[in-house]
């Protein structure tokens, strides 16, 4: 069979022991979950920092786990973003308003890649407007 006949899901199993596509599934899954609240906790003074370092944890080990199944658009964006959550984890404000609408976007950005994965469609492609950074302190 042809790679381009076969969805994401498929060129894993494909190419992966599906023990490993299954652990990346459900852990995926997870983090998808967690990341909008995770995302919203940063208005919280009482909450800014677990959550930074939350979100730091997850794009860090989806850039691990994705660049280690070559799911190379996931793994990249992936590191962008774990880029910019370690600048903002090393400056004294708060996450502004555009700042987290960035985040809350690419996490939907994520989700569809979850959807992706599960109805074994070729991976989406980055919408444009997530490669740019707001500025991150106002």
């Amino acid at each position: 069979m042809e790679n381009y006949l076969m969805g994401i899901r498929t060129i894993l199993d494909a190419n992966f022991d599906f023990e490993i596509v299954d652990e990346f599934f459900d852990h995926y899954s997870m983090m998808i979950e967690s990341m909008e609240v995770m995302i919203l906790d940063l208005n919280k003074p009482t909450e800014y920092s677990r959550s930074i370092e939350e979100l730091f944890r997850v794009f860090h080990n989806i850039k691990s786990a994705s660049g280690y199944l070559k799911m190379i658009p996931m793994a990249k964006l992936a590191a962008f973003v774990e880029d910019a959550l370690e600048e903002l984890r090393t400056t004294d404000a708060l996450a502004n308003d555009d700042i987290i609408t960035w985040l809350l976007e690419i996490s939907d950005m994520f989700a569809q890649w979850q959807d992706d994965l599960k109805l074994d469609n070729d991976l989406s492609h980055i919408k444009y407007s997530l490669l740019k950074i707001p500025e991150l302190t106002k």
